[in-house]
């Protein structure tokens, strides 16, 4: 049965290492749920967070791949352990003086905040889960969304925690 992973794979800060990741995974018919890529705690390496959905027997196949990889350092599958994923949105909700007040209240208990004002509209942040994100992004549907932007999940395993592969 397929579920999400997330994936941490620590590579070479060098040009085209994303897309030979990306290749790979398309090669072998996974789609990318979603992908961050940033530098890590050491320098000259960058640390790509992938979420895929895949059964356990393909995912192990794709893990070994990313091995064979000659920019690839590490890889470690965040889900079989304890992690913190967190993603970042951006929303564009338009709003007139009086849907303001309605919109505070509904972005509140998100811990989500207003970051832009305009006369017609709102830019509200939002960082959380992909849950959580969803279903902020649901509630302010009705006000009308111009655009949106997320980043993808970006994560680390918990405490002394370490599920290498």
């Amino acid at each position: 049965m397929e579920q999400k992973h997330t994936i941490s794979i620590l590579v070479n800060d060098e040009p085209g290492v994303l897309a030979r990741v990306a290749n790979l995974m398309g090669q072998r018919g996974f789609n990318i749920d979603s992908i961050t890529v940033g530098q890590s705690e050491e320098k000259g390496l960058s640390r790509m967070t992938i979420v895929t959905s895949a059964d356990e027997r393909m995912l192990e196949q794709v893990i070994k791949q990313f091995h064979k990889l000659i920019d690839v350092y590490k890889v470690t599958h965040l889900s079989q352990a304890a992690f913190v994923g967190r993603e970042l949105a951006l929303i564009k909700v338009e709003a007139n003086p009086a849907t303001r007040s309605e919109i505070n209240g509904i972005i509140d208990p998100f811990r989500a905040s207003i970051v832009d004002v305009s006369p017609t509209s709102l830019i509200i942040q939002v960082t959380g889960d992909s849950d959580k994100n969803d279903a902020l992004i649901e509630l302010l549907k009705p006000y009308g969304i111009k655009e949106l932007s997320r980043t993808g999940v970006t994560a680390i395993s918990r405490g002394a925690a370490f599920a290498r592969v």
